[in-house]
């Protein structure tokens, strides 16, 4: 029987999968956290992510892509499966570029790619054993033919793993001693973006609540992540043997697992823990449990008084380069910035290649009207500086274009008005009373002239906030 026949009998969607099983688990997150440090050392994936990823201005908003483009690869519908994949290898064939030491790399690098299959599948069956969960022979084959499936899937052939699970482990070894470099995205995974992670959803109104429990979780996390990984990888990227942190590690792996068979199976859901985190997720079945912490922080508010500032009407240009069009934080304004916005509307809207293309063009027309106005030095790039003088003059006939196209794709219906549910799907937040209320929707007109003030930093906008400011 051929690899690929004996692939097609396993039914990685069916409703007795494994991966499905355990990708639906809160506790799925411990493995993701390590498999992405792993993930993170290999040179393609690394310097894809420090070059045009998000993770660290936006961890949040990348977690909760993530999970969705998760559900939609192993949704039930094959036609779901099929575009979410499709999707995902446009998303990857328009990132590529050069690391700091000259090399190429490509997101569509077919080792790079199994590569971070292989760190989800050996991360998971190291979460199943630390939790306390046996995976024998049969099943932990099984997963891992789940898992070449998956790969599949994205990549039209599983072939850069190896066909059996004897022969995988040597492979693993074999990547982690010759293969893998401690790269900067590790050390910024690691070492920064645990310690300075911004708060989730449910908690950016209380800064001084975050503040205290980032200052305790966010070393705790890093040090349970790195006694999680292989001794081999520790040694090759010279990561620390913090004192007391394998203990740390084994009883927070353990309290996961035990939490999974106990608790009720709806709290120990990713959506449920998403709904927790993002009150605009939903409130069952936290709504009891985020009162309780709404009354707990405006209780440490009072004890505690913080600085603090409301939302202005207007965003000084600083302001609005750094939280707004820097998207990948590493100070400037270049096209990774703005592709990285494009991605994120992609993403929400679900969009087609038609109008994800038009979407990405547009962006890109902007882009070169903004090289052409605001790079003063011809470096291929925009400083905070060059932003901050020339921020009055901002190109405008490039953002007229994506408000076109972005309403365009919003606007599923074609009526030419956004209403609640489109409104909805784009920014995740209901209309404001007023739109709401006028029975009519959101003009094209009317959706233009916001998006203009709040592009060019004019206006602050609580719903782009949610789509293109916050973590």
């Amino acid at each position: 029987m051929s690899q690929t026949t004996a692939e097609e009998t396993v039914d990685v969607f069916g409703p007795d999968s494994i991966l499905r099983r355990l990708v639906n688990e809160a506790r799925w997150s411990l493995a993701v956290a390590r498999a992405t440090v792993l993930e993170a050392a290999h040179p393609q994936v690394g310097a894809a992510l420090m070059e045009n990823s998000t993770f660290v201005t936006h961890p949040w908003r990348r977690l909760r892509n993530t999970v969705v483009s998760t559900r939609r690869v192993l949704d039930p519908d094959a036609s779901v499966r099929a575009r979410e994949a499709a999707r995902l290898n446009r998303l990857h064939a328009r990132i590529s570029g050069t690391d700091a030491q000259g090399r190429g790399y490509d997101a569509t690098d077919a080792e790079a790619r199994a590569w971070v299959v292989a760190t989800l599948f050996e991360s998971t069956v190291t979460m199943c054993r630390l939790s306390g969960e046996a995976l024998d022979g049969p099943v932990l084959a099984r997963l891992y033919a789940e898992f070449r499936t998956f790969l599949a899937l994205l990549e039209g052939d599983s072939d850069r793993l190896p066909a059996t699970l004897r022969e995988f482990w040597p492979y693993y070894d074999d990547m982690i001693d010759h293969r893998l470099e401690n790269t900067e995205a590790v050390r910024v995974i690691l070492f920064r973006l645990f310690a300075n992670v911004p708060a989730p959803p449910v908690l950016r109104g209380q800064p001084a609540v975050w503040a205290a429990t980032r200052a305790l979780a966010g070393p705790m996390a890093a040090a349970i992540t790195i006694a999680s990984l292989p001794d081999s990888f520790c040694r090759r990227v010279a990561l620390p043997d913090l004192p007391g942190s394998r203990a740390l590690m084994h009883g927070t792996y353990l309290t996961a697992g035990l939490a999974t068979r106990v608790l009720p199976e709806s709290w120990m859901q990713v959506g449920s823990v998403m709904r927790l985190l993002d009150p605009a997720q939903g409130a069952e079945p936290w709504e009891t449990l985020r009162r309780k912490a709404g009354q707990a922080a405006a209780m440490l508010r009072l004890i505690t008084p913080a600085p603090g500032e409301d939302h202005p009407t207007t965003l000084s240009a600083d302001r609005f380069f750094a939280e707004v069009l820097d998207q990948t934080g590493n100070g400037y304004l270049d096209w990774p910035d703005l592709a990285a916005i494009a991605r994120e509307i992609a993403t929400r809207l679900d969009l087609g290649e038609r109008d994800e293309e038009r979407l990405y063009s547009a962006y890109a027309a902007w882009w070169r009207e903004l090289q052409a106005s605001l790079d003063g030095d011809g470096d291929g790039r925009v400083t905070r500086r060059e932003y901050a003088t020339s921020a009055a003059s901002l190109p405008s006939a490039g953002l007229i274009k994506i408000a076109d196209v972005l309403f365009d794709v919003t606007d599923v219906d074609d009526d030419q008005a956004i209403d609640a549910q489109e409104y909805q799907n784009l920014f995740r937040t209901a209309f404001h009373r007023d739109l709401a209320d006028s029975g009519d929707g959101y003009s094209r007109s009317a959706f233009v002239r916001q998006f203009l003030s709040f592009m060019s930093g004019q206006q602050h906008s609580t719903a782009y906030d949610s789509l293109l400011s916050q973590a």
